[in-house]
C-alpha cells in the first residue's frame, strides 16, 4: 500500500512553527496541496511568503476558537484547491497550572484553545468530505483527520495539568469521532507525543537549558527528536498505507512513557 499523499488536498493547523509547519512542508515536498492555517500571520509570512500562491501551497491566518473562521477557513480552502483530503489538528498550546489555585483559567484556556477548535473543525470538515464522497460515487476513502495529543495525557505532572487534561479529551475525541465517522470512510487518528522538539519545547529549553539533559535522560532513546521526526508518521496516517486504522493514538516519544514516573519536562 502506498504512502502517497500526492494530488490530495491537506489543512493543517498550528502551522506557522515548530511541528505543524514541518507537517505542512512535508505533505507539500510530498505532493499534497496544502493550506497553513495559524493565528500568527507574520509568522505564516516569514515562513511561506516566498511560496505562499505556488501551484500547492497556501496559508490563512485566523482564530480557529471562531466559528465563522473556521467557516473561512473551508471557504478559502475549497477555493484554492476544490477539495479536502487530510485535516491535521496541529494548533496547540501549553501553559503552567496552579492546581490549588481556584481562581487559574488554565483549563477553560487549553480546552478553548486545543480541544474545541479541533473538535469544530473536524466536524465541519468531516461534512466536506462526506460531501464529496457522494459526489464521487465510489466505495474508496473519503478522508484522513489527524489530532496532535501528548503523551501528558496519561502521565501525571501537577503544572501541566490543565494541558494533560486537555490532551486526555483531545484523545477521546479522537476515538469517539473515529466511530462516528466510520460508516463515511473517514478515520480519524491521534498522535501523542512527548520528547520532540515543539515551538513549546523550544522556547522552554531556552529558558531552562538544564532541561535537556535531565529530558534526555528520561528517554530510553537518550535524544530529543527533531519536528521532521514525527511528519513521517503524520504521512502514514494519511495516506492509504493506514486505511484500515482509525480511532488509535499512536505514541511517539523516543521510549518516554516506558519509565515511570516521569519527573522531568517533557514538552
Amino acid at each position: 500500500m502506498s504512502f502517497s499523499i500526492s494530488g490530495k488536498t491537506a489543512i493543517v493547523t498550528g502551522a506557522a512553527s515548530g511541528i505543524g509547519l514541518a507537517i505542512g512542508k512535508q505533505f507539500a515536498d510530498a505532493g499534497a496541496n496544502v493550506m497553513f492555517a495559524d493565528t500568527q500571520e507574520a509568522q505564516l509570512v516569514a515562513e511561506l511568503g516566498e511560496q505562499a500562491d505556488e501551484s500547492n501551497i497556501r496559508y490563512f491566518a485566523g482564530d480557529l476558537r471562531e466559528r465563522l473562521t473556521i467557516a473561512n477557513l473551508l471557504s478559502a480552502t475549497i477555493d484554492a484547491f476544490d477539495d479536502i483530503d487530510i485535516l491535521v489538528n496541529g494548533a496547540r498550546q501549553v501553559v503552567a497550572t496552579d492546581a490549588l489555585d481556584p481562581q487559574d483559567e488554565s483549563l477553560e484556556q487549553l480546552l478553548n484553545q486545543s480541544l474545541l477548535p479541533a473538535v469544530r473543525l473536524s466536524q465541519q470538515v468531516a461534512r466536506r468530505m462526506i460531501k464529496q464522497g457522494e459526489e464521487r460515487e465510489g466505495d474508496g476513502p473519503n478522508g484522513s483527520i489527524i489530532n496532535l495529543s501528548s503523551i501528558a495525557a496519561r502521565r501525571t505532572h501537577p503544572e501541566l495539568m490543565a494541558y494533560s487534561v486537555a490532551s486526555a479529551a483531545l484523545d477521546q475525541a479522537t476515538r469517539s469521532l473515529a466511530v462516528a465517522l466510520a460508516p463515511h470512510r473517514i478515520r480519524v487518528n491521534s498522535i501523542a507525543f512527548g520528547s520532540v522538539m515543539s515551538a513549546s519545547m523550544r522556547d522552554t529549553l531556552k529558558e531552562n537549558r538544564s532541561f535537556r539533559q535531565d529530558i534526555e535522560a528520561h528517554t530510553p532513546l537518550g535524544r530529543v527528536a527533531s519536528p521532521t521526526e514525527l511528519t513521517e508518521t503524520a504521512q502514514y496516517l494519511a495516506s492509504d498505507a493506514s486505511g484500515f486504522m482509525t480511532g488509535q493514538v499512536v505514541t511517539l516519544d523516543g521510549g518516554r512513557t516506558l519509565l515511570d514516573p516521569v519527573s522531568a519536562p517533557m514538552h
